[in-house]
This record gives structure tokens, C-alpha cells and sequence, in this order.
């Protein structure tokens, strides 16, 4: 299948690539004979595929002068196939490890060098995005789009009264809009970054490729709770040289809020009554933090551009335990987590261990690849954002054989999603209001 992508292409060995995500696509990991790392990745469902064509245009559009005025490697793709009535995409396997958004911000280089990294997206230059015709959005069309949002998460019947009023209250207020739309990755979260000892070295997963409001890239900085967050901001902000609107973090904490309305839209469009309780769950406790006046205001008075200051009082007025901190696209790109799951453990990579999963020659047969699992995978729960705790996934497929297309379970075999009673929304509306 890679030979058929790539042509004369030699593969040396192939190993199964995992991460800690629902499975959007099966991903094996290529060894070539002249020492080169490669990803082969196929999409599982129509949502995966629609985001890997988005992505294939995004990474076209990032030309080489593109991709020169950033400081990080972008996946560069090699070729494509057809098999089963989709595409197999083979790209060079960037090199970094993945880490958590605490991990991100837990010292100060690693933090400014984030804030560089979000900084110089948002600094390109915009033609490309217009020639490429990828999306360009105005500063009203990015407002109109929370609205619909807003309004589709109202119309599950889940959403606590007094969140809709916030929410509603901040897309009415005019100055929170007034920006300058950049170009934005536009589905940024701690999963799309690869780092390096303190320095970000790549950034995968550029679906959302966009020109927009620079602060869908920013709401996961708001919820980490890294002791250096402020300074992943204050780097970003020095980066932007007086770029960023004075409304640019309270638009970033509505974008973070926002990703609980997305989580419970996944569950009502999945029907999955799981994800649906985690949503409810997650806001409840959002009511209970805007109760309280933990959270912070997201429609504030005109202010002046936004100081390191002003971040820093935002952020320490910022509730972290009632947001998604992992937050993005539900579907991303697949490298491997098990190095940060065996620190988790208390383990360390030494010897041969440090080097890659394929380190021995082996047959390439792709005929099945998709069903392959690694020893001791162990299945992880879902949480907001997409992905799963824990490794032990196949990109995302629990341990025990990898589920094909014909095991996937069809909307008509799940169970649909219970509306609540006009009984149980009155008690939660009038908890929450």
C-alpha cells in the first residue's frame, strides 16, 4: 500500500503507531531502507476522512516559503492510495514527542517557546489562505458562527440556563468582536504540538487551516495549569508586537468554554449517553464556578490592548477544573504517547527502548495492518476534546482485536439519546439561574 503511495518507495520494517484518541484512523509506522521515519494513516469513518482532505489542502497550501517563516517542521505528504473506498496518506513522521497542555506550560522555556510558536501562525502572511481557497472569515462571520453554536447546544435541552445567558451575553457585546482576523490553525490544542526538551519542533493536524479570531488558537493555554501559562501568553503577546486585540483572552476563555458545548453535541450526534452525562457534568460545574464569581467576566469594558499584566490576572481568576484542558479536534493526527505514559508510571526508556518500535527488520505485509495491536494495550475512556486517557489504543482502538468496518456500530445500532424530562431541565434551569 506504501509502494502503491510513494512509488519506489523500499520499506525495511512497519509497526503499529498509537495515540491516545477515539480512533479516527489506523496509522502503521514505516521504516525505509535509507533510514527515513514515515506515518501511513487511513481513515476509520466519514468525519476522518473529511478531515484528512482538509488537511491534504491545508498542507498544500503551506508552500515552502510558507513553512520557512515558522520556527517547527510541518508534516510533509509523500503520496496517497485508494484502498477500500478511501485514501491511505503516507507523510514524513515528524520527529518530538507529544505532551499534555500542563506539560506545556510547567517551565518557562518550554512556555515561550509555545507562545512563539502560536505567535507565528498568527504573524503569516494571509494571500496564501485566499489563494489555496481555504476559509477566510471576517470578525462578524467568526461571531455568527458561536451564535449557531451556541444556538445548537440550546436546542439539545442540556445546556444550564445561566450558561446560555453568559454565553448569549458575550456575542452581544460588540467590542468583545472587534478584531483583526489572522490566520489560525484553527483546531490548536496541546495534541497538535510536538516538543523537543524546551522547544516546540512541530505541529501536526492543520484541518482548520483559516483565516479567523487568533483566539480559537489560545483557549487551552486559559485551561493548563502549568505554573508558566502566563508566560506562553506574555511570550505570544511580545511576539504579536502589539498585534492582539485588548479583548484577545476573554474571547480565548468563551472559545474553551465553548468546547463543552462541542463535547455535548459529539454525544448527542453519537448517541452516546456517556459523553452526554460527562457534558452535563462538566457544565454544572461551570455554573457552579459563574456562581460563585470564580470564573471570569467575557464581556468586559473597553480596555487597551491587553498587558502581560492583564493576562496575568486572567489567568489567576481563571477556573481550571471545570474546562476540557485537552481540547480540539475530535479526530487528530496519530504519534505516540507511550514515552509520557511510562513517565506516568514511574518508568524510563533506556537502551533499546529509546529507540523507535521498529528497530528489527521485519516482513512488510500491509494486508491486515489495520487489525494489528501492540502487546499490552489497554483500553482508555473518552474524555472532552476527543481524546482518551491512557494509552493501550491502536489509534484508539482498545486492546483485543482492532474493530474493522464491519464491527463499527451504525447509527441505527446505538441507542438513542435520552432527552430530559421538562422536569429535570426546570430543576437544573432554576439551579443555575
Amino acid at each position: 500500500m506504501a509502494t502503491a503511495a510513494v512509488p519506489g518507495l523500499e520499506v525495511r520494517a512497519a509497526a503499529v503507531h498509537t495515540r491516545r484518541s477515539h480512533g479516527g484512523y489506523d496509522a502503521v509506522r514505516l521504516q525505509t531502507v535509507d533510514g527515513r521515519d514515515l506515518l501511513i494513516r487511513v481513515p476509520r469513518s466519514q468525519s476522518a476522512e473529511t478531515e484528512q482532505s482538509a488537511d491534504l489542502v491545508a498542507l498544500r497550501a503551506l508552500t515552502a516559503g510558507i513553512r520557512d517563516r515558522l520556527p517547527f517542521a510541518v508534516p510533509e505528504v509523500l503520496g496517497q492510495a485508494p484502498i477500500d473506498g478511501t485514501r491511505a496518506v503516507v507523510t514524513a513522521l515528524l520527529p518530538g514527542a507529544a505532551a499534555t497542555a500542563d506539560e506545556l506550560t510547567a517551565h518557562d522555556r518550554l512556555a515561550e517557546s509555545v507562545g512563539l510558536a502560536i505567535a507565528a501562525i498568527h504573524q503569516l502572511p494571509s494571500a496564501f489562505i485566499g489563494e489555496a481557497g481555504l476559509p477566510k472569515r471576517t470578525s462578524g462571520a467568526c461571531r455568527e458562527g458561536v451564535v449557531e453554536l451556541i444556538g445548537r447546544a440550546a436546542d439539545t435541552g442540556h445546556l444550564p440556563a445561566a450558561i446560555l445567558r453568559r454565553w448569549e451575553e458575550a456575542v452581544d457585546d460588540d467590542a468583545l468582536w472587534r478584531f483583526q482576523p489572522t490566520v489560525v490553525n484553527g483546531a490548536l490544542s496541546a495534541d497538535s504540538l510536538l516538543v523537543d526538551g524546551d522547544r516546540v519542533v512541530g505541529v501536526v493536524g492543520w484541518a482548520g487551516l483559516a483565516m479567523g479570531d487568533p483566539a480559537v488558537d489560545l483557549h487551552w493555554l486559559l485551561t493548563s495549569r502549568g505554573a508558566s501559562a502566563e508566560r506562553a501568553l506574555e511570550s505570544y503577546l511580545v511576539a504579536r508586537e502589539g498585534g492582539a486585540d485588548s479583548h484577545l483572552a476573554q474571547r480565548a476563555l468563551l472559545h474553551g468554554e465553548l468546547e463543552l458545548a462541542r463535547w455535548l453535541l459529539h454525544g448527542v450526534d453519537e448517541r452516546d449517553h456517556e459523553i452526554i452525562a460527562d457534558a452535563v457534568g462538566l457544565l454544572d460545574g461551570l455554573v457552579a464556578s459563574v456562581h460563585d464569581r470564580s470564573s471570569e467576566p467575557l464581556s468586559p469594558d473597553t480596555g487597551p490592548i491587553l498587558t502581560v499584566d492583564d493576562v496575568e490576572q486572567l489567568l489567576d481568576r481563571t477556573p481550571r477544573e471545570h474546562l476540557p484542558r485537552e481540547a480540539g479536534t475530535m479526530l487528530t493526527d496519530s504519534y505516540d504517547f507511550s514515552d509520557l505514559e511510562r513517565e506516568a508510571a514511574g518508568e524510563r526508556r533506556t537502551g533499546s527502548d529509546a529507540a523507535a518500535d521498529v528497530t528489527a527488520p521485519i516482513p512488510l505485509d500491509l494486508s491486515d495492518w489495520g487489525d494489528a495491536v501492540p502487546d499490552g494495550a489497554a483500553p482508555g475512556g473518552a474524555v472532552p476534546g476527543g481524546a482518551a486517557p491512557g494509552g493501550g489504543s491502536v489509534d484508539g482502538h482498545p486492546a483485543g482485536d482492532a474493530p474493522t468496518a464491519d464491527d463499527a456500530p451504525t447509527a441505527d445500532d446505538a441507542p438513542a439519546a435520552d432527552a430530559p424530562t421538562a422536569d429535570d431541565q426546570a430543576r437544573r434551569n432554576s439551579a443555575s439561574s
